[in-house]
């Protein structure tokens, strides 16, 4: 065997690649050994899984050139012999060439992706920046738009109790996965329950103690099962409670749970996206029955509904929610992102050991990147930690420009006219910390307590004081030096062995002080997976390569419970808390520590760099030079002016990041994105009480009501008898409806009916005979006795609508409501024929109108092969909340997705639809569709959507898929609308149906449109009322 590893390693012209490929080998015999003996073993008690050789596949992937494995693979082949283990070492350098060949075509193609995306955002910003640098008038006697940030910050008032008198606010915060209560939070339990957890909770309780907020409501997700705890299944829970008779005039801040998703069990955020419709409608009754009850209770609200101050929507999730619900009530909406999509994609991307399609897989990175998107457009404010966080990752959004939202700012600031472009407002307000468990005694008693942990009497004095102090006291030799704490996961970019590596090489920093690593927790390293088995295996080899026993703690075991310890004993020894990361998206330890009196040292590299500069109490560092990491911590040590200097401006600043500060920066930014919103005037109307006496007409089994109306039918009989019963009881009431204006109320549906199948042919012509046996069957079904409403919902203008139901012989007024444009007009036919102008009023906001038009007819055609007559203007079909364009056959266009990709570069926020089986754009505002334009009339009329259906065919326009989730029920026809506009919605390599639409779902049904009669929707009525 030694002759065949020097014959190897001769062979092998590169030494480290020699290395790998036999650790390779030598892993693989070892695990194949290890899994027969512990396929042996019962299940419970087992080691977790880790593969060493998956470790050293990719570390030869990710390190070395395919040139040079393709060479080793050629010298291997060429000293073969009959050796098994050179056949298995051939088997490998073949298979890790060309698996290092592939990884780096994928490379090449993401890097090609990637430059075509930028180049498309620099194409973006310099259109946008073209338009906007004509000066108008007005901003030319005012100045140079380059005006510095200062100046655009100077409006925002802050929040003063004083000034707060009147105010009774509601506000309305969504945070969707995890497992969310307000005790005894199981953060860490799995991936989704962590610090965004603990944040929501008590960011809500902190709202609720601030004057002038009257009630806070956390929306989240009911979950109940077995294998979780039964508090997380109450549909409500208090966090704070009201009080009216103190200064604080509010109701309380509560969690309200709402059931949404497959059966309430808990199930990863990853799989939450198809359900997010469903928990909308939800969130939206929640919030009108407290608007109405707000409304009743408070004098400010008159009798009418008092609607949310804000929306904040937390995570990509609940901002996707968020920004629908803002949609619908026209409130403003924020955003906090705490983790994005863009910049988890391109880590994942460099590392190489996925490729995007597995990416997408895995994380369903495409539709939460999307979802950020949607809530960026529909955002008056992003919450961000640090300006890294604004700059370097949601600079990667094509929503969000740095350079265009700093120019429209300048412009509005100066009343100049922004051509209907907008971008969200971008601002730092970091986290806020409950300082409660701090005890300020602790910061002026100097080091007694140390000095019975180390005095004399030692064993005597120590049974009073923390067990983790002497945890971490039996590690030093001499435990009366100062402390350097550092307090991380096990995780490279945690950078912990660059610092061991800085205090190890730094001899007068070792005589001066001791360090304490506190690197989670760990049994035994070899059962440990992953990177930090890594990273703890080289801080032992450091500790012994530098002979640091004596010097350095770095204990197996803490509990939470023990961290606020920790920073007490650092202090008390006159220590410093170090950050090292390579980089720190914010630094809550730095936080922590500054509020026990520590001194800091940490990484210049995001988050900190804003923290030490309004804390000034530490040195920011690069962590990848050791020698400035270790001159700073011997700078801090060794001078104890400076270091008191730190430490009494940490204490003096902390309140900075208190949560009073923090509501209080928050609620002043929100009023002030409040300004330029217009707010809502949504009213609901009142529901009609009905007399006793028509108890029975309200029955909502239309079996039943059936065999009341029609006569002698049985529950058994034949689909033909009712269908003839139905039939007689109609020829039995031939009046028309020429009262229909009289009998008809809003306020007296029970149910909706809408119609939304899109009948056209190829060519987008409306198909009449199937238009009009639809309305027909479903107007028999409904009746006319003003218990069933009728909306019909089309991609058609207004116009064409009319004339369609006057070739069907159909009356428009049947119809309580048209939804028109793609949503863009709703009409009222039993009132006029106007379009309604406060829904105009309502969908207006940011409607870029004829500032986007020649942008669409641009953007909207494909670079290559597009001729001048692809696209052209449809000025009959255009109206003023829609810019209708034609398409003619075969027209090579851009899909929905780059539409609006196109557009948000540009700044421009509006809904681009395909309709007419593809013959026709519509470009409709930010807020008006199909799916917005229903919910707007379910909140007016106060209809429960689980009291809609909705009726689609089985293809239709770019917004079907909008029309199929939510809590109304859905009814597909099969067989009809067979030509839709679908191929135009998205890229393959883009999010799939499944995650948008909750395929199997109960509240959807498919029925060939033959077979759609009298049973069938009975049984769609009998579902709904089984839910």
């Amino acid at each position: 065997m030694a002759n065949y590893l020097q014959k190897g390693r001769a062979m092998a012209g590169n030494e480290w690649i020699n290395g790998y490929l036999e650790a390779i080998l030598d892993a693989g015999t070892k695990l194949s050994q290890q899994h027969r003996i512990s396929s042996r073993l019962p299940l419970v008690g087992r080691a977790p899984s880790y593969s060493p050789t998956k470790y050293f596949v990719e570390e030869v992937v990710n390190q070395f050139d395919d040139t040079d494995l393709h060479k080793t693979w050629i010298k291997v082949v060429a000293m073969r012999s009959s050796h098994e283990r050179n056949h298995r070492l051939e088997n490998i350098c073949w298979r890790i060439w060309h698996l290092t060949r592939k990884k780096k075509q994928i490379e090449w193609e993401d890097s090609r992706k990637l430059e075509k995306r930028r180049m498309e955002r620099e194409q973006g910003s310099k259109d946008a920046a073209e338009c906007l640098s004509e000066l108008s008038e007005g901003e030319k006697e005012k100045g140079d738009s380059e005006t510095p940030m200062l100046r655009i910050n100077s409006d925002v008032q802050i929040w003063q109790d004083e000034h707060v008198q009147n105010k009774q606010l509601y506000i309305v915060l969504i945070s969707l996965h995890g497992l969310i209560r307000g005790e005894d939070m199981e953060l860490g339990r799995d991936s989704d329950t962590g610090g965004q957890v603990k944040y929501v909770v008590e960011l809500a309780r902190a709202l609720g103690g601030t004057k002038g907020v009257y009630r806070v409501d956390l929306l989240t997700r009911q979950v109940s099962g077995p294998d979780v705890h039964w508090s997380y299944g109450e549909p409500v829970e208090m966090l704070t409670p009201g009080d009216r008779n103190s200064h604080v005039d509010s109701c309380g801040a509560y969690i309200i749970r709402l059931p949404f998703g497959p059966g309430q069990r808990y199930i990863s955020k990853e799989s939450l996206w198809p359900y997010i419709p469903e928990f909308v409608d939800r969130a939206l009754a929640h919030i009108t029955n407290v608007a109405l009850s707000l409304g009743d209770q408070l004098e400010a609200g008159g009798g009418r509904p008092i609607w949310p101050y804000v929306i904040h929507g937390h995570y990509a999730d609940a901002g996707e929610a968020a920004a629908r619900l803002a949609g619908v009530l026209n409130v403003p909406m924020v955003m906090t992102g705490h983790s994005l999509g863009r910049n988890k994609l391109e880590q994942l991307l460099k590392q190489g050991r996925l490729s995007k399609e597995d990416i997408n897989a895995t994380y369903r990175i495409m539709r939460r990147i999307e979802a950020e998107e949607v809530a960026l457009d529909a955002a008056e404010m992003v919450v961000t930690s640090t300006r890294q966080e604004i700059e370097e990752q949601w600079g990667l959004y094509d929503g969000f420009d740095v350079n265009l939202e700093r120019k429209l700012r300048v412009r509005r600031c100066r009343g100049v006219a922004c051509f209907g472009r907008y971008m969200p407002r971008m601002v730092v307000i970091p986290p806020g910390m409950d300082f409660s468990y701090v005890r300020m005694q602790d910061l002026g008693e100097g080091d007694a307590d140390l000095a019975k942990m180390i005095g004399p009497d030692r064993a005597q004095s120590r049974r009073d004081l923390p067990p983790i102090w002497a945890e971490i006291m039996r590690f030093f030799t001499n435990p009366h030096k100062p402390m350097i704490l550092a307090l991380a996961r096990p995780d490279p970019k945690k950078n912990v062995t660059t610092l061991l590596k800085a205090f190890g090489e730094c001899r007068p920093l070792r005589e001066l002080a001791n360090m304490t690593l506190i690197l989670g927790n760990r049994d035994d390293i070899e059962e440990m997976s992953g990177s930090g088995a890594t990273v703890l295996t080289t801080v032992l080899k450091l500790i012994d390569k530098h002979d640091l026993y004596g010097q350095v703690a770095y204990p197996k075991h803490h509990k939470q419970t023990d961290v606020p310890e920790i920073y007490r004993l650092a202090a008390k020894t006159k220590g410093v808390f170090i950050n090292p990361a390579l980089v720190e998206p914010f630094g809550l330890t730095l936080i922590e520590a500054a509020a026990y009196g520590l001194p800091v040292v940490a990484t210049k590299n995001g988050g900190p760099v804003d923290i030490i500069k309004a804390l000034n109490n530490g040195v920011l560092v690069d962590p990848h030079d050791h020698n400035d990491i270790s001159a700073a911590l011997l700078k801090l040590v060794a001078d104890k002016g400076l270091w008191m200097e730190c430490r009494r401006n940490g204490l003096k600043n902390i309140h900075r990041f208190s949560w009073p500060e923090h509501c209080r920066n928050y609620l002043s930014h929100v009023e002030h994105c409040r300004s330029r919103h217009p707010g809502t005037s949504l009213e609901i109307m009142a529901r009609v009480e009905e007399p006793m006496s028509d108890s029975l007409r309200d029955v909502e089994d239309l079996s039943l009501r059936f065999s009341v109306d029609g006569g002698d039918i049985k529950a058994n009989d034949s689909i033909s008898t009712i269908m003839e019963a139905i039939h007689q009881h109609q020829h039995d009431h031939t009046h028309t409806i020429t009262n229909i204006t009289s009998m008809f109320g809003p306020g007296k549906r029970q149910r909706l009916f809408v119609i939304a199948v899109d009948c056209y042919d190829t060519d987008g012509q409306i198909l009449l005979p199937d238009f009009s046996m639809l309305i027909g069957k479903i107007m028999v079904f409904g009746g006319n006795d003003g218990r069933i409403g009728f909306v019909l919902s089309t991609g058609a203008t207004g116009k064409e609508t009319m004339a369609a139901l006057q070739q069907c012989n159909k009356t428009p007024a049947v119809f309580d409501a048209l939804i028109c444009s793609s949503g863009s007009e709703l009409y009222y036919p039993w009132r006029d024929l106007i379009a309604d102008g406060d829904y105009g009023v309502h969908i207006d906001y940011r409607w870029p109108a004829e500032h986007v038009k020649s942008t669409i007819s641009r953007v909207a055609k494909m670079e290559i092969k597009s001729e001048e007559d692809d696209l052209i203007v449809d000025e009959e079909a255009c109206s003023w909340h829609c810019n209708a364009y034609s398409l003619k056959s075969g027209a090579k266009v851009r899909k929905v997705d780059a539409i609006r990709q196109e557009l948000r570069m540009r700044g421009f926020r509006c809904n681009a639809i395909y309709t007419k089986s593809s013959t026709r754009l519509n470009v409709v505002p930010l807020f008006a569709s199909r799916s917005y334009a229903l919910r707007y009339l379910s909140v007016r009329w106060n209809i429960d959507l689980s009291k809609v259906l909705v009726f689609v065919g089985e293809k239709g326009d770019t917004d079907h898929e909008e029309l199929l989730s939510g809590l109304h029920n859905t009814l597909i026809f099969t067989g009809l609308a067979t030509s839709g506009s679908g191929r135009l919605f998205r890229d393959e390599e883009n999010y799939k149906i499944e995650d948008i639409v909750p395929l199997g779902s109960s509240n959807m049904a498919c029925l060939p449109a033959e077979s759609f009669d009298a049973s069938a929707i009975t049984a769609i009525i009998e579902m709904a009322k089984a839910k």
